[in-house]
């Protein structure tokens, strides 16, 4: 287990709920569970510390919306995706590590900056073309930015509203989209020596903050403005991005 401090310790189960969270529907969420396991563990090394958390909530969400599922979209998408964590994880070779902390930083600026577009512009993406190159763009883009930073909510929920899924829909065909692709990811972050026995036993104690923020993120999703709750998360992930790249 590792030994952190008490604050430390509050603001992982903050990332845990924030897991939960973000699996409910709420896209933005995800950035923040990033950006607080790296403030905590380092950059490289919380892309490990992340995911098996994020599989377990993976596996809840499925349980919850495996019904609004639109299997065509993960058909689609997901093959160029594991292309993409092949891709990434060999660009997590490359970079050395006093740089990570600002491709971290610049990856979720962007990401927050393509959410804001989508909350702004939902038109725009409405009338993009429904084509397979789209969709092996956005797949390939999912799959490294999630294999080098778990970022690639943003991305998958980007594509999925400029197809037109409905709110539940676009949360179910998430759902199932991340568990496939994050189980894939595990070897991957095994040989890179990302995942070990000391993580999982931090993954198991937060365990109980991602079903809390499992159940949370439901009752959000029906009694909370989706843009109001994801604009604020938005703003507070910018400011931390900003942070990582050394701009203050």
């Amino acid at each position: 287990m590792p030994s952190l401090t008490l604050a430390q310790w509050i603001l992982a189960a903050i990332a845990g709920l924030g897991v939960g969270v973000a699996k409910s529907g709420f896209a933005g969420v995800s950035l923040v569970h990033v950006l607080v396991m790296a403030h905590i563990f380092g950059d490289k090394e919380s892309t490990g510390v992340v995911l098996p958390m994020l599989v377990v909530g993976d596996i809840f969400a499925v349980l919850a919306f495996k019904r609004h599922a639109v299997w065509r979209h993960v058909i689609r998408t997901l093959p160029v995706a594991c292309i993409g964590v092949a891709v990434g994880t060999w660009l997590m070779t490359l970079v050395p590590p006093q740089a990570y902390k600002p491709i971290i930083g610049w990856t979720v600026l962007t990401l927050v900056l393509t959410q804001l577009w989508r909350m702004w512009k939902p038109a725009m993406f409405e009338k993009v073309p429904h084509s397979w190159p789209f969709a092996a763009t956005m797949g390939m883009l999912a799959g490294i930015t999630t294999m080098m930073a778990n970022a690639a909510g943003p991305v998958m929920g980007l594509y999925f509203l400029s197809v037109g899924l409905p709110k539940h829909q676009l949360t179910g065909t998430s759902a199932w989209f991340f568990l496939i692709l994050n189980l894939y990811k595990v070897p991957f972050s095994l040989g890179l020596g990302l995942i070990h026995a000391n993580t999982l036993l931090f993954n198991a104690a937060l365990v109980p903050a991602i079903l809390i923020g499992l159940f949370l993120g439901r009752w959000l999703l029906n009694h909370v403005p989706q843009r109001l709750f994801d604009g604020m998360i938005l703003a507070f992930a910018a400011i931390a991005a900003l942070q990582r790249i050394g701009l203050f």
